[in-house]
């Protein structure tokens, strides 16, 4: 039989999975043969819409399913055994997988990802392919985690009749956050895209930890209650009685799993700080859905609950991580472990593109000019003259903020000096409200938006 005669397909099956199963790689388990792993580019052009073409990686190697461990590109035997290492390492970095391999069915190149000297490659014989347990324990020894550790980190993952499972970067997502938890690492950022699945990469997560034994009481935080009500009956729905829901401000600690809102479990007065009826070793992991809102600021009200609880291990969760100069999730979380942009899901076409449209109202760019004799709410007459976008916007009313009355000054500088809204807050509430009724609504960053009467 002439090799070179022989196609990419038949170089796989005559030569390399062989090689591999006498390596001691299970081909039911362990070895997947051109695995896609993205959906393909949406690309929209007028009312017709098409895919790109996917990646698909020839082989793809795993120590357990979702735990995958090395990237194998093929090549016919005209092509040198180097020939498509270039590609292996491009998938290699995609799927966050630490050995890579080229092959034309004579030999292997190993490309170890984890080594940093200038030399990571060396050719290995057909017989000579490593075993799964012995790039396992490479991989390990450079993670740094030991046998201990080792049961935890391979922790099988949920499955079901359905056969949902995750897609390449959710297994990421998961398998970074419970290395860094064996290590030690008690705060942990995600930042993943809205609508790539941060939900259920949190179920994964909290089902690994929990079968595991290592966190057994866990508390999923968010701050809206349809998050709250759809991650119960969808994602979580697997935890069964084990789970419950926070709500009427009744705490039933005889439950594992446990769902609150931010503002069902606290408030503005003591008696409403339900999650004080815990005490603060009760929860091993805390989960924080959309992180950047109502805990990012370090001093509000909602982070009290986190530094309450300050001993379990925190993940913060959210598409937009938010660093002002006021409010940082990466003080708190640190930096993250793992990034999914809206960018990759576009690409990966797991997301579909977007098309910014700008839309104006006829007042913005005609501008208004009031009627004869119209009043604003004061009574005054406005004056008769045409108003622009430069008015609609934030326009000073000096005279009536600076003069009307006799705090006015002293709540501008409280409000300019400090940059700690809430407790500028409370204390611009006990030395005012003599003076005045004070109104308020909280915004998406937290800062209290305040005007009197």
């Amino acid at each position: 039989m002439d090799k070179k005669s022989l196609s990419e397909r038949d170089i796989c099956t005559k030569f390399i999975t062989p090689a591999l199963e006498s390596s001691g790689w299970d081909k039911m388990a362990q070895i997947r043969e051109e695995v896609t792993f993205t959906a393909g580019r949406v690309i929209v052009r007028g009312k017709l819409v098409a895919r790109g073409k996917a990646k698909r990686a020839d082989y793809i190697l795993y120590y357990k399913p979702n735990i995958p461990i090395a990237v194998i590109e093929a090549k016919d035997n005209n092509h040198s055994v180097g020939s498509g290492m270039q590609q292996a390492l491009v998938y290699g970095e995609i799927l966050d997988v630490p050995f890579v391999y080229s092959s034309n069915g004579d030999a292997f190149l190993e490309h170890d990802r984890m080594v940093a000297s200038s030399k990571p490659e060396k050719e290995l014989n057909l017989n000579a392919f490593p075993s799964p347990d012995q790039l396992w324990n490479r991989y390990c020894v450079y993670k740094g985690i030991d046998d201990s550790n080792k049961q935890i980190v391979t922790q099988d993952y949920f499955f079901d009749i359905t056969g949902k499972a995750p897609r390449y970067y959710q297994s990421i997502a998961i398998n970074r956050t419970i290395e860094a938890i064996v290590k030690g690492q008690n705060r942990v950022l995600l930042v993943m895209a809205t609508g790539t699945g941060k939900t259920y990469t949190a179920f994964q997560i909290i089902w690994r930890l929990w079968k595991a034994g290592i966190k057994k009481r866990i508390l999923f935080l968010a701050d809206r209650n349809i998050l709250v009500d759809q991650t119960r009956v969808n994602d979580f729905k697997p935890f069964g009685s084990a789970m419950t829901k926070i709500k009427n401000r009744k705490v039933d600690k005889s439950y594992e799993i446990f769902l609150a809102l931010y503002q069902a479990v606290s408030g503005t007065e003591e008696i409403q700080n339900i999650y004080k009826a815990f005490f603060p070793a009760f929860f091993d992991l805390i989960i924080i859905d959309e992180c950047h809102r109502g805990s990012a600021a370090e001093d509000s009200i909602w982070r009290e609950i986190l530094d309450y609880f300050e001993s379990a291990t925190q993940i913060g969760m959210t598409a937009t991580p938010k660093e002002t100069k006021y409010i940082s999730n990466i003080d708190y979380f640190g930096k993250p472990i793992y990034m999914y942009s809206l960018r990759q899901g576009i690409d990966d076409g797991f997301l579909a593109p977007y098309k910014v449209i700008r839309i104006d109202i006829d007042k913005d760019l005609m501008g208004w000019r009031p009627e004869k004799g119209k009043t604003d709410k004061y009574g005054r007459e406005i004056e008769d003259r045409v108003y622009n976008q430069s008015d609609f916007h934030y326009r000073p009313c000096p005279g009536y903020l600076a003069c009307r009355f006799r705090l006015c000054r002293w709540i501008r500088r409280v409000f300019n000096l400090t940059n700690h809204s809430n407790r500028r807050w409370r204390l611009f509430r006990r030395r005012s409200w003599k003076y005045f009724r004070i109104k308020r609504k909280r915004s998406l960053s937290e800062t209290p938006i305040c005007w009197a009467e």
